[in-house]
């Protein structure tokens, strides 16, 4: 947090070997949550997830909104609550965000999208 976001915006912790299940990266989801409220950041700082698996509570697994959040590896992302902030007032309808991500994994199909995996 003393870095100032000039020279470091975001972060992203890529952990390719761990957690080759969900349920048990959302639990590590759980405690990095935990770590920014027992540390003061929680307001500064928050963890976006990106997983292999991802599943969204009330979907199926197959489902393409999935793919919004699924990445080959699990993935953290530490944004600056800040620049969330920042960039949102510059939408007009921040929910529009999500349903277009939405939009465009149905767009590509589920065969689409593993065609864009396989080159990674």
């Amino acid at each position: 947090m003393d870095t100032p976001s000039i020279l470091l915006e975001t972060s992203l912790l890529v952990l390719p070997t761990a957690f080759p299940v969900f349920l048990d990266f959302n639990d590590f989801l759980y405690l990095a949550n935990k770590v920014l409220e027992d540390e003061g950041w929680s307001g500064h700082l928050q963890v976006a997830s990106f997983h292999p698996a991802y599943q969204f509570a009330g979907t199926t697994e197959e489902q393409v909104e999935n793919y919004t959040n699924r990445a080959p590896f699990p993935i953290l992302h530490l944004l600056r609550e800040d620049s969330i902030e920042t960039a949102l007032e510059k939408v007009k309808d921040p929910d529009e965000i999500y349903k277009r991500n939405i939009k465009t994994m149905e767009d590509l199909g589920i065969d689409g999208i593993q065609r864009l995996w396989l080159k990674i």
